[in-house]
Parts: C-alpha cells; structure tokens; sequence
C-alpha cells in the first residue's frame, strides 16, 4: 500500500487485534476468502436495481453475484424471500419497519435497557421518531415473561411485536411467542405483525442449534458480521412475497441508492462457509466456551448471568463494587477487550452500566479451547477483584493465550463453495 498513514494504522490494529483477546459479543473474524471478496473489483461496479432489473448496464456478473447471496442465504435460513442489499442491521430495521407499518403505527419491543437494540425503539434512533413505542420487561429472573407479554399485548394493541436482542444471554421462544401472538391476532381490532432481528444469534440459528424464527415470523433481519461471521451487513428474510416486495421497495430506491456488490460478494462467501457442516461444530465450541468462562466465573464467586447462546452478562458492581465503563477500562489495559452493557434491574446510567457484556465467537474463530475461556475467566476475576492488580503479570497471561491462537488475518474455513 502507498498509502504510508493507513498502512501503519493497519499494521497497528492487525497487531491490537493478534495480541488482544476480543470478548465482544458483536464481532468476530471474516475468513480471507470474505476479505478477499469485500476488497475484490467489484467495489468499482455500480448496480442500482435487483438482479435483472439494474438501472446501469454492465450488470451480467454483479446479478449472478448477488442472485448466489440471495440462494445461499435463502437455504441457510429455509427462507423463501431475501434481501442482501441492506448495509447494515440498522437499514435493515429500517426497511423492515417501513414495509410493515405506516408512520406513527406502533410497535411492542423489549425494554432497551434489558437487551433491545437502539433501532428497537431509542430516544435517538429513527425508531422512536416514525413510530410508537412501548416496552415490555423481562421478568424477574431475567428471562422473557411470556404471560406479561401477553398482558401487555392485549393491552397495547401494536401493529408490530419485536424480539430479537443484542444482549439477552437465553434462548428465545419463538414458537410460543408467536403463538400468543395469533391467539391475540383472533381477537384484536389491529392485525399485529411479528418481526425478529436476529442480528445477534444468526449464526446459532443457521447452525440449527436453536429455533429458527423464519418459521414463525412474517419478517427477520439481520447482521452479517457478528455469529455468521462474514462482512458488516446487513440481511432481510420472509415467507411472504408480498412482505418480500415492500421489503425490496423499502431498500431500493425507498432508503439506499446502489447496493455494495464487494459487500454482497463477501455474504455469498460467507453463507457459503456457514452451510458447510464445519460450521455447526464451530458454533457448538463457541457455545461450549461461553458456558465455560461463565460458570468459571461462577464458581469465582462473580455474579453472571448464565446463558444459552454465545454472550452472557457479568453484574460487575455486585461481584466488585465497580461499574461497567471501569471494568472495561481496566479490562483494556491487560488487552481483553470488552463492553460495558446495562443488565437487568440496572440501577446506573448508560455511560456507566452496572455490567460488562462478554461473548466468545471471535475467540473461537481464532481456535479457543474450553481451557482458554475458563483461563479468561480467572484473568477477568484477577483484574477486577482488586482496586490495584498486577496488570504486568495479567497482560503476561493475556498474551500467552492470544499467542497460542491463530493469526486474525489469515483465517481459512471450510466452505460449500469450493
């Protein structure tokens, strides 16, 4: 690269990024071949459109591109209907909404402090400002209270139930979700829709190792970049194909101009790697490491939030009287990087939170064994417990397990497409 400024600042996280242990639940490490396509000549096409109906010429090899991503992704996820043009979760969100809803409709998302996303309804996010809100909490145990949620429904009447979280450590019912859902629906004035932004556990679900809400929803979106491990991204799935065409509306021409094809290029190549059976014992260790460096610090004496699927929650005010922008910090400076997140029953703000968020699918990727995730519990509980830890001889643990895992830039996985 020419560029002497970017090249050093590449070199500088590619470093960061080998030395480090990355704990947070929303990202993880895209194999070459998805690097390889997202930086490929097709960044150089413009294909505004769907594939056979481009309002550029030149399109013949962006359609067969984008038609494989949409293939892929449909079998991945036995959809009927996808979309891979969204750059993100947030538009895909975006046009979800606005191909179920009309402005000011309203919509029953979970309560954002308790796990939701900024575009499930925030002060300062879109959300709020086209639509109506209201919240249902989780229960006392922290796990989504189905007889409030019905409660609440009949209550409310919303024209959009949500689910689908970005820190919420359990299983989602799904199927029972959506059959209180219809038993509202049979009795309510105001047909109300089911949507689920996967975003977080796409790639458990792709994997089969937890219900599927394709099945049970009338929309889904998604990431791409988080459990499914490819480029950031975002994605939009239905069995409904008049759903299917508001959604395609709502993308194109509605809220974006021409899709990023090196982008889509770069989901096919992922779909592709998640459809390979590899991937599904990949998904199983990041479950099996999650658990593991959980009950570690269970065992510890932390307070923890258990969990199902690739993320759990540590209380850390409870389990070491600091707030969760300090338990970061501290984290940081050994090179375990992680967020700090609000929990259930919260009692600091957003800028502080009484939690950290940990998730270990960017760990796994790099070839974490269960020794490891237990290893970095024991590091956390070490750095946290005490006002004034060693931080020398913590980075020195760090580093012994980051060195023992793979190099971030040369991943490889296997893939139906070779």
């Amino acid at each position: 690269m020419k560029d002497k400024i970017i090249k050093e600042l590449l070199e500088k996280e590619t470093i960061r990024q080998n030395e480090g242990i990355e704990l947070i639940a929303s990202e993880n490490y895209p194999s070459i071949d998805v690097m390889e396509a997202q930086g490929s000549i097709f960044t150089a096409k413009y294909a505004e459109g769907y594939p056979g109906k481009r309002y550029y010429g030149g399109c013949e090899v962006v359609d067969q591109v984008e038609s494989l991503a949409i293939e892929r992704a449909k079998e991945l996820f036995h959809a009927k209907f996808a979309n891979v043009q969204p750059h993100s979760g947030s538009q895909a969100n975006f046009a979800a909404y606005h191909a179920l809803l009309n402005k000011g409709d309203k919509v029953l998302s979970l309560v954002l402090n308790d796990g939701g996303h900024l575009t499930h309804g925030s002060p300062v996010s879109f959300s709020s400002h086209d639509y109506q809100f209201s919240f249902y909490p989780l229960g006392e145990d922290g796990h989504i209270d189905l007889d409030l949620l019905k409660e609440l429904l009949d209550k409310e009447n919303p024209n959009l139930l949500l689910a689908g979280y970005s820190a919420y450590p359990y299983a989602i019912p799904f199927k029972k979700i959506k059959e209180i859902l219809d038993a509202h629906n049979e009795k309510a004035s105001t047909h109300c829709f089911f949507m689920v932004d996967m975003a977080h556990i796409a790639g458990i679900i792709a994997s089969g190792l937890c219900e599927n809400p394709v099945d049970y929803a009338d929309i889904v979106t998604s990431t791409t970049h988080k459990t499914l491990r490819g480029p950031r991204g975002g994605l939009i799935l239905t069995n409904d194909e008049a759903i299917a065409k508001k959604v395609n509306s709502a993308i194109f021409p509605y809220s974006q101009g021409g899709p990023l094809e090196h982008v889509i290029a770069a989901k096919a190549v992922a779909f592709g790697e998640a459809l390979h059976p590899a991937f599904k014992e990949y998904m199983r260790k990041v479950l099996e490491n999650t658990k593991a460096c959980n009950d570690e610090l269970a065992a510890l004496g932390a307070k923890v939030s258990g969990t199902d699927n690739h993320l759990f929650l540590l209380d850390v005010l409870s389990s070491y009287g600091i707030n969760g922008k300090e338990a970061q910090a501290r984290l940081g400076e050994i090179g375990i990087t992680v967020n700090k997140n609000m929990i259930h029953g919260d009692t600091l703000s957003p800028a502080l939170t009484s939690g950290i968020r940990i998730g270990f699918a960017a760990l796994t990727s790099r070839g974490a064994s269960l020794e490891d995730a237990k290893e970095v519990a024991r590091i956390i509980h070490e750095a946290l417990k005490t006002p004034n830890p060693n931080i020398e001889k913590l980075k020195e643990r760090t580093a012994k397990i980051a060195a023992s895992l793979k190099d971030v830039t040369s991943l490889q996985y296997p893939s139906i497409g070779e």
